[in-house]
């Protein structure tokens, strides 16, 4: 026979349990967590011991609404999937907690109507502040927010004329270096796995190719193949291969816009048996930490992720201040060309 027995009644522990074991009002335990200045040393020693025994923890989202603001800060990315933004939080992260102050983090999908719902949230949470990488082009909503006293950094974005702070990699810079280093090597037939127009990195990383064909005296028209993808991951990469002429005529190289989308390239060339490289060239962008761990290694541009993350903070942390002599700024980081064994022997 099964003993059944009543769980033990569990009660979250408050103020008013600390206050009746110091002795003193609630009042005074709320000064002593709030305001310790106000209270007595000898009364806030025994309040603290109180605290203490008891294993009371106090209500962050209670002191919040009496101080005003929380000890949090919102960070919205358009793919929490994406390895690169996974490499940027850690430089976020290690600047926000110097200033004892947590991440709220969030992905929009690259979703207008995501990024809506949890801009609002946080604005709710009385966040004093949020980085963001926006879903779309139209950031007029992001500088009323900061009207409203909610401090916002773009996050790899540009906004020279946003009237927003902006940490940023030159992607023009990085398209042109993954250009030419295919070019150099007597590509004139590439392959371009593009994202949708409409995100500005993929658009930048477009600019950049096209000038570095420019500037070998050639034709875009005539050397770039250009694929959309509908997303940026592993599977589209690999199925963007079926849109494309394999042969003898067909692309020598291929220049993925991120890291993600030449694994799943990688993936797919192994798969038709085309040596890589010798029977095809294959760039990433991001150069995140996987890149140099592929068979044949991953050649990419490299973006300073680490860096990225800690300026983006720091900008925050002086916005979110509300300093009536705060200048928005704009720091953009250059790339980097990091060369193995996809494109050369």
């Amino acid at each position: 026979m099964t003993d059944i027995h009543k769980p033990a009644e569990r009660r979250r522990l408050s103020m008013v349990d600390v206050a009746a074991h110091a002795g003193v009002s609630v009042g005074t335990v709320s000064n002593a967590l709030n305001r310790p200045e106000l209270v007595a040393e000898r009364t806030l020693r025994r309040v603290r011991a109180s605290i203490k025994t008891l294993g009371f923890v106090p209500s962050a989202p209670a002191r919040q609404l009496r101080g005003g603001t929380a000890r949090s800060v919102g960070v919205m990315v358009r793919d929490i999937g994406n390895p690169f933004f996974s490499e940027v939080l850690p430089g976020i992260e290690t600047r926000l907690s110097q200033e004892h102050l947590l991440l709220m983090l969030c992905s929009s999908s690259d979703s207008l109507e995501k990024e809506a719902y949890y801009l609002q949230v946080l604005e709710q949470h009385r966040v004093p502040g949020i980085l963001i990488t926006p879903a779309g082009p139209d950031i007029s909503h992001l500088v009323e927010l900061r009207g409203r006293g909610v401090g916002v950094v773009l996050l790899d974005r540009p906004g020279a004329d946003s009237q927003l702070c902006a940490v940023a990699v030159d992607n023009v810079r990085g398209g042109e270096l993954a250009g030419g280093h295919l070019l150099s090597l007597g590509h004139r037939r590439i392959a371009f796995l593009n994202g949708p127009s409409i995100v500005r990195q993929c658009a930048d990383r477009r600019e950049g190719l096209h000038k570095a064909v420019r500037a070998a005296g050639l034709d875009p028209d005539e050397v770039i193949t250009e694929i959309t993808l509908p997303a940026l991951t592993p599977h589209e990469g690999e199925a963007a291969l079926q849109r494309l002429s394999l042969g003898r005529k067909g692309p020598t190289a291929l220049f993925c816009v991120n890291d993600t989308v030449a694994l799943g390239a990688l993936r797919g060339l192994e798969s038709r048996g085309i040596g890589v490289p010798r029977d095809m060239a294959v760039m990433g962008y991001d150069d995140v930490e996987f890149a140099a761990l592929l068979s044949p290694s991953l050649t990419s541009i490299r973006q300073p992720k680490q860096q990225l993350g800690q300026a983006a903070a720091e900008l925050l942390l002086t916005d979110s201040r509300g300093d009536a002599n705060h200048w928005h700024q704009e720091i953009v980081f250059q790339p980097s060309l990091m060369v193995r064994a996809s494109t050369t022997t």
